[in-house]
């Protein structure tokens, strides 16, 4: 999806084992790009949910792309990487971001993502703590907290049935009315805020093909989890921020999370005005917070 890339970035690629991960990055003016090679990584992680892909970070990264490597994939099952026909799991997840992990850049790694992939990072933080530095982390969260399961808006028995779930994906997530309905009802905060350039991104990430597998994977709730039971070992240190008007994780969860290893979550910022993806909803707040947190470093 590189139309949708700011200017100086382009599309690279590397094979994982389940297939191409596309990343985008700096390769050309007005980024330095004889001393990118010199610049520690910032590696920026999207969110599941159908037609996700690194776009949610493309009005965050540039600000940092004269002091550092820019990596925002594509992860498997979403935007241009590989869409495998398979049946989600999350270990499928927990290898390939290790993977391009590896692949990519010098270890450790500075690591900015978000809600359910925010909540994989502190898994993989927690096996593999060599592989990083610092994480920033917008909503994270397993979907299934202390036991309490975000809820589906359609029972299991539909969405697993033959044809039916064609039908459901076909609704629900490839076309523009679907898609700008679920942006502003469910992950913007402020609907007046969602641009055409943001439909149109989900629009073709959920229209490319197989793109079906993955987001039903996680509308199943196939790779749900409770991230309490896993928070309490990490060691890595870490920041939270929380859209104060996030849906599905509400804030609250967001501070139950941190007491729980306030020592290592040492800061929990509430973002206020935007819901689950305030780096696209406000990305000039996003932007200025994160710098500040990054110039403490």
């Amino acid at each position: 999806m590189l139309q949708f890339q700011p200017p100086g970035f382009g599309q690279k690629a590397i094979n994982t084992s389940l297939g191409r991960m596309a990343y985008y990055t700096q390769v050309a003016a007005p980024w330095e790009i004889d001393h990118l090679h010199q610049l520690p990584a910032l590696l920026f992680l999207h969110n599941f949910g159908g037609g996700a892909s690194a776009f949610e970070w493309s009005k965050v990264y540039p600000a940092f792309g004269f002091d550092y490597r820019i990596l925002a994939p594509d992860l498997i099952g979403w935007g241009e990487s590989e869409h495998p026909v398979r049946d989600y799991q999350i270990q499928d997840y927990l290898t390939t971001i290790t993977e391009f992990i590896t692949q990519t850049c010098e270890q450790p790694v500075t690591v900015v993502a978000s809600s359910f992939t925010a909540g994989l990072i502190i898994r993989l933080a927690i096996m593999k703590p060599e592989l990083f530095d610092r994480l920033f982390l917008v909503c994270p969260a397993g979907f299934d907290d202390f036991g309490q399961g975000v809820g589906r808006r359609l029972p299991l028995a539909i969405i697993n049935t033959p044809l039916l779930d064609n039908l459901i994906y076909g609704l629900g997530a490839e076309n523009e009315v679907a898609v700008r309905n679920f942006l502003e009802n469910f992950l913007f905060a402020h609907p007046e805020r969602l641009t055409s350039e943001i439909v149109a991104a989900y629009l073709t990430s959920a229209q490319q093909p197989n793109a079906k597998f993955a987001a039903l994977a996680f509308l199943r709730g196939d790779l749900y989890f409770d991230l309490s039971l896993y928070i309490q070992q990490l060691k890595i240190p870490t920041v939270m921020f929380w859209g104060e008007d996030a849906q599905f994780t509400k804030i609250t969860l967001g501070r139950r999370l941190q007491q729980l290893n306030y020592r290592v979550i040492t800061h929990f910022h509430a973002i206020a005005q935007s819901g689950i993806i305030p780096h696209l909803e406000l990305p000039e707040i996003f932007t200025g917070l994160l710098q500040k947190y990054l110039k403490n470093l």
